[in-house]
């Protein structure tokens, strides 16, 4: 299908935003999304990248691969690196090529992928990448997407000179930013004050996490679902507690982990974002913005976090102060729970756990008045993220046989089983097709980014000044001492404060 979207212009001139036709792509098919995206990029993309170590080489590189496997990239589309390391396209193809996947099958293909690769090296010269971009196909004319896989402390410099010296002149011109998007509110405003060179609208700050499959289903599982509309309050929900577990430690990156910590990297980014999918009210319609205003109103209804609603857990001194980049004294912390008073949401993080996992739990208020002989246990919604996607309900069903005892069961909706036979695309393969699309959706907006910091940056600036001893754990047990603060999984959860242990 090769019709374009309704609003679609060729030539590069400015097009209908994809947010107001997003209700027409829900129904559509992905050949027919393939037909479309194919459309929108035939007039042609300068696609330019700027970083050759591991992110581009294990997620940039190999998704942009799978758009043009997939046929979602045309002929005319051009992948440009640049940085000032001396490398070739050889050197950074075959760095990325074991993370490609490709069959023996795809070899031609591939062949044909790798030909419209280019690297530029230079200290940062953009009028000769510019100069480079313009010998492509259509040239200044081109759309022009720059992903900048770059660290914050030189984000500044190269959006200024992308902005003086690289826009495309008739095009669109979209701009990725990669995490971190600063280390504290103070210089979270300063790189946002900066890229404001570029309209709202051209900025894509990229949160991996939102991309993910069953992060995105939250939305349909909320506002499409009658039964589930009725009992998202508090009446009914006691508690929801947002998990992320990794079983390893840090693996040598200690010293990159040690810089900004588990709060910074995953209680401020990946869960603040899935807590506002969970809190939100429902938007208006599935608009960029419209999303986007409902999550920053549930941000700006979240106070400044404060020590005393915190467990901070290091991890045992076997593997995390061992790695060699730990530096020496570290209070780090690797493990943390926060609860807010008078809310119950628990966002709990760590790594060197007991497994891999990533979940939504909603536990919903004991049954009132059981006249089962206290046997009842509560109900739960689970919405599990990683690394098997499911949705399942734990609720109260008769035992079979002839007694009349109620004991515990799951409705279970696990993708591996329902849909056998249906590849669910990566996370940065969705995420780089809401870009090309012009949607924003999935994507961080300066004044959420803003509120996300205020909430944490207080906590943040006190464990520096204050460095207090995170409370140590035993490599993969976190959970028991989670156990001794009150944190349970069966049951109406019940607060008890860490610091009166």
């Amino acid at each position: 299908n090769g019709r374009a979207l309704p609003g679609c212009q060729r030539g590069g001139r400015r097009r209908r935003s994809a947010d107001s036709i997003m209700a027409e792509q829900v129904a559509l098919s992905r050949t027919q999304m393939c037909g479309i995206l194919r459309e929108e990029l035939f007039w042609g993309n300068a696609f330019c990248q700027s970083d050759t170590h591991i992110l581009a080489k294990r997620k940039i590189y190999p998704t942009i691969w799978w758009l043009f496997r997939d046929g979602l990239l045309t002929e005319n589309t051009f992948i440009v690196g640049y940085a000032g390391s001396r490398l070739t396209v050889a050197d950074i193809l075959k760095q990325s090529e074991p993370f490609f996947k490709a069959t023996a099958e795809e070899e031609l293909k591939l062949e044909n992928f790798f030909a419209r690769n280019s690297y530029v090296a230079g200290q940062y010269d953009y009028q000769h990448l510019n100069s480079h971009m313009n010998a492509l196909h259509r040239g200044s004319q081109a759309n022009r997407l720059f992903y900048l896989a770059l660290p914050s402390t030189v984000c500044e410099a190269v959006t200024k000179n992308i902005h003086e010296s690289c826009m495309s002149q008739a095009g669109w011109n979209h701009i990725i930013v990669e995490k971190p998007f600063g280390r504290d509110l103070r210089s979270s405003e300063r790189l946002s004050n900066h890229i404001s060179l570029f309209h709202e609208d051209q900025i894509y700050r990229i949160e991996h996490y939102l991309g993910k499959e069953m992060v995105q289903n939250l939305m349909v599982l909320r506002f499409a679902n009658r039964i589930f509309d009725s009992i998202w309050n508090w009446d009914h929900i006691a508690c929801v507690i947002l998990t992320f577990k990794e079983p390893h430690g840090t693996e040598g990156h200690g010293g990159c982990f040690d810089e900004f910590g588990i709060i910074r990297d995953v209680m401020q980014s990946h869960l603040l974002q899935i807590l506002c999918l969970v809190a939100m009210e429902k938007p208006a319609s599935t608009n960029s913005d419209d999303v986007r205003d409902e999550e920053v109103k549930v941000l700006k209804c979240i106070s400044g976090v404060q020590a005393n609603n915190v467990v901070l857990e290091g991890e045992a001194t076997k593997r995390y102060k061992d790695d060699p980049m730990v530096p020496h004294g570290s209070t780090t912390t690797t493990f943390a729970a926060v609860r807010w008073v008078g809310v119950s949401f628990i966002l709990r993080c760590g790594k060197a756990l007991n497994e891999r996992k990533a979940e939504v739990r909603l536990q919903f208020h004991d049954v009132a008045g059981d006249i089962f002989r206290q046997q009842c246990r509560c109900n739960e919604l689970v919405i599990h993220l990683q690394p098997h996607e499911a949705v399942y309900i734990k609720m109260m069903t008769k035992k079979p046989g002839m007694f009349f005892n109620p004991e515990k069961a799951e409705l279970d909706l696990t993708y591996g089983n329902r849909y056998k036979n249906v590849k669910l695309p990566g996370t940065y393969e969705r995420l780089l097709l809401e870009v090309f699309c012009g949607s924003q959706m999935y994507f961080l907006r300066s004044d959420e980014l803003r509120e996300a910091w205020r909430i944490f940056t207080p906590l943040l600036h006190q464990m520096e000044q204050q460095k207090p001893q995170p409370i140590p754990y035993v490599y993969g047990k976190a959970d028991e001492l989670m156990k001794r603060v009150g944190f349970q999984h069966e049951g109406t959860y019940k607060w008890v404060n860490p610091h009166k242990l």
